[in-house]
């Protein structure tokens, strides 16, 4: 048997073993391999970016993305639009506008299915500001970063307004914020378990008396927020403040291995940038076991990736882009060690592609909602079902 054979032949037995999902729950796909969920240029909006997707209770997948209304800048009219599948990411729902914030932003998407079955979202608004003006002390309070949440009862189809929950998940000293972007994480083992954990990222002030104005990327560090109670009250757990200038942690994303403990995988803003940063958490996310640091064995150009623990206990997944240069060639990669090292899978393009969020579709297939286009990155939003047999 060939070594390629073999792998998927083991893939498969322990998915019949790992399966936390029920049989009623998983759709039938028809045999289809891949969508386009949203398209840049389309329903109002110049440019769609910054995927997120969650499996809802029903089985359901819901796509999240922001819907940039006059251009494909980070700044101005941004709402967070969704689309839901029923049928495993082959056919999707009509565009819904979950949150807006009039002509400024609300973005960043961070979706998790609570403990009870519902959907909750993170998003992050501001005015009309730049990110720039934000890290640099310039923007009011009102339209500074601010971290709202909602919630789903009906796995995605309607959502409650918006709440603001600033207070509790921003520090007086913090400028830029973001959550993930990407999915949130639910704790399903250990002593921690139906805890919601939100990896996210900000910006700290430059010290008093400094000539830093604060947009410097050493300024840069991350931190999660946790809720244990189905997403109505947040916390702040770990964070990461370095200054070195090395490693100064962005965007992120977190998945649960099996014995309970928290993965975290980040974006490098610091001297380090051509590779990702890691820690891992014991605690339920309030602190870490050491400071993110650099893993070199994951590398790629500055830019936002995701990772996932399938249902395989040896088989943790992440994705991006692994050109060193562009955001271009979205690829897996795998580790059989809990994270520690990586190694190359699947390649899913060679042309341009930058974000993306991988999602258990269901116990033998993941999902990989990715922007991607032919000129460039930001043309279309993708969605692909992998077969674990097939992430190499």
């Amino acid at each position: 048997m060939s070594p390629k054979r073999r792998f998927g032949t083991m893939l498969l037995a322990a998915a019949v073993v790992w399966l936390p999902f029920t049989p009623a729950a998983s759709a039938a796909t028809g045999g289809c391999s891949s969508s386009v969920p949203f398209t840049s240029g389309t329903e109002g909006y110049d440019t769609f970016r910054i995927p997120a997707v969650v499996r809802a209770a029903n089985g359901s997948l819901v796509a999240f993305a922001e819907g940039r209304r006059d251009s494909a800048g980070d700044s101005g009219a941004i709402q967070t639009v969704s689309r839901s599948s029923r049928d495993g990411g082959c056919t999707w729902g009509p565009l819904s506008v979950v949150t807006t914030n009039g002509d400024a932003t609300a973005g960043n998407p961070t979706p998790v299915a609570a403990r009870n079955g519902d959907l909750v979202l993170l998003t992050v608004h501001n005015g009309l500001v730049s990110e720039k003006q934000i890290m640099s002390g310039q923007a009011s309070d009102q339209d500074t970063r601010r971290v709202f949440v909602q919630r789903s009862t009906d796995n995605g189809r309607t959502w409650s307004a918006a709440r603001d929950i600033t207070a509790d998940t921003k520090l007086p000293g913090w400028r830029w914020y973001a959550t993930g972007p990407g999915h949130a994480t639910l704790l399903r083992h250990g002593p921690h378990a139906g805890r919601i954990v939100v990896p996210a990222n900000h910006s700290s002030s430059p010290p008093a008396g400094s000539a830093d104005v604060g947009t410097e990327a050493k300024y840069y560090g991350g931190h999660d927020l946790y809720s244990d109670d189905n997403g109505r009250t947040w916390h702040i757990g770990f964070t990461d403040d370095r200054t070195d200038g090395v490693v100064a942690a962005n965007e992120t994303s977190t998945t649960e291995l099996p014995d309970g403990t928290l993965y975290f995988s980040s974006r490098n803003q610091g001297s380090a940038a051509e590779h990702r940063v890691d820690g891992y958490s014991v605690d339920g996310g309030k602190t870490l076991v050491r400071p993110y640091r650099v893993q070199p064995s994951l590398s790629g150009t500055k830019v936002e990736g995701s990772v996932l623990q399938t249902t395989i206990p040896w088989l943790l997944l992440y994705s991006g882009p692994s050109d060193p240069a562009t955001r271009a060639v979205m690829q897996l990669r795998l580790s059989t060690d809990r994270g520690h090292t990586w190694t190359p899978g699947r390649t899913l393009t060679t042309g341009p592609a930058a974000y993306s969020d991988l999602v258990q579709a269901d116990p033998l297939t993941v999902g990989l909602l990715y922007e991607t286009g032919t000129a460039g990155p930001y043309e279309t939003v993708v969605f692909q079902r992998i077969p674990l047999t097939q992430v190499r």
